[in-house]
């Protein structure tokens, strides 16, 4: 990563009030970087958003992104240099509950972004933000490559493959990486494992309902325990994003496309093993229990394949599971025992930096 990419660049982030948005902000915000974001109220309470006092650092603008004229009045008054397309429904069994609203808002909701960014007509680089579960989930033991077929059996993966296509086709038809001269867009879909970190209170998540059972000191229960998932850190995460952003301003021929984020091989575990990790820093003899209610089918098996990564864009999780866990629990932990949610994230931005810089070096 290039810290002075970033300095003074405009950075819109669609769903900014968010998780994953949020800490996009503050490490955003670090690295000098102008933010606007639109996006509807943080989808939680509490949230890290309103916790970190996000909206200090943010242009913030409320806003559904299924409204074309308000989005595109957001992007045209803004002028971004770079666009992190984020919004979204994001919770599997909620689609279940209400698929009308998962696929208006993850595919129509696509659309809009990148339909507003045409009419502006203003050059920027798009990273178009999905998700590992957007692949036809065949239960292999090996990792998905982004030339795999999409799919999804619930709605909330199917809309997100959608949301691929969507992005495709507007690459094919409006931003065509050979007349860059003429529209100056580059468009790249970033699709990330399981994304942990401090300050998640979504609801039905593994993370956010293991945090508040410990806290209870009860054992949390586990719809499937022996489920399969590609568990990566937030900030491993999102370097990840920015380190595509990067490439794409430096060489859109050569990085747009669709790109996986996820952690090594050895790092896709079950949820119980994450969950055990945990107890032992809690100090819980009794982590967990099986759910006795059928609940609707999530995949069992899901891993990502993050050569392409890797190889062309020099970037992996700098974070083994362990260590993930660490910065999970102690930052609950803190939070808990009443230490400031925006300085408990910018600590461990700074110390995550600090290990960046003393394993690969960080570009001022």
């Amino acid at each position: 990563m290039n810290r002075s990419f970033w300095q003074n660049k405009r950075v819109l982030i669609t769903g900014h009030t968010g998780f994953k948005g949020s800490w996009l902000c503050l490490l955003l915000q670090s690295f000098g970087a102008v933010i606007a974001g639109f996006a509807l109220d943080p989808p939680t309470k509490p949230s890290l958003y309103e916790l970190a006092r996000i909206e200090e650092l943010v242009d913030s603008r409320n806003g559904d992104i299924r409204n074309l004229d308000a989005l595109t009045s957001r992007v045209s008054e803004f002028a971004p240099d770079v666009v992190f397309h984020m919004a979204a429904q994001s919770i599997i069994l909620r689609s279940y509950d209400d698929p009308v609203e998962t696929y208006s808002t993850n595919v129509l909701g696509t659309v809009n972004t990148l339909e507003a960014i045409r009419r502006v007509g203003r050059p920027c680089v798009v990273v178009n933000v999905t998700t590992d579960k957007c692949y036809e989930n065949k239960n292999w033991v090996w990792g998905y490559r982004e030339s795999d077929s999409l799919g999804g059996r619930d709605p909330y993966s199917n809309s997100k493959a959608c949301a691929e296509l969507v992005a495709k086709a507007f690459r094919d038809s409006f931003f065509e990486v050979s007349r860059l001269s003429e529209h100056g867009v580059a468009l790249a879909s970033a699709r990330a494992g399981n994304v942990v970190g401090g300050g998640d209170w979504t609801p039905r998540q593994l993370i956010p309902d293991t945090m508040a059972a410990f806290a209870n000191g009860e054992p949390v229960v586990l719809r499937h325990p022996k489920a399969i998932r590609p568990w990566q850190h937030v900030l491993d995460c999102l370097t990840g994003y920015m380190t595509l952003a990067e490439a794409l301003a430096s060489d859109p021929a050569a990085y747009s496309g669709d790109w996986n984020f996820g952690p090594g091989e050895q790092d896709a575990c079950s949820v119980s093993h994450v969950v055990d990790l945990l107890a032992a820093l809690w100090d819980m003899d009794r982590p967990w229990v099986q759910d006795a209610v059928i609940h609707a089918h999530e995949e069992q098996q899901l891993r990502l394949d993050v050569s392409k990564a890797n190889h062309d864009l020099q970037w992996r999780c700098l974070l083994s599971i362990e260590e993930s866990m660490q910065l999970v629990s102690s930052w609950y932990r803190d939070r808990r025992d009443g230490r400031d949610a925006r300085e408990l994230c910018l600590d461990q931005i700074g110390c995550y930096f600090q290990r960046w810089n003393d394993s690969w070096g960080l570009a001022a």
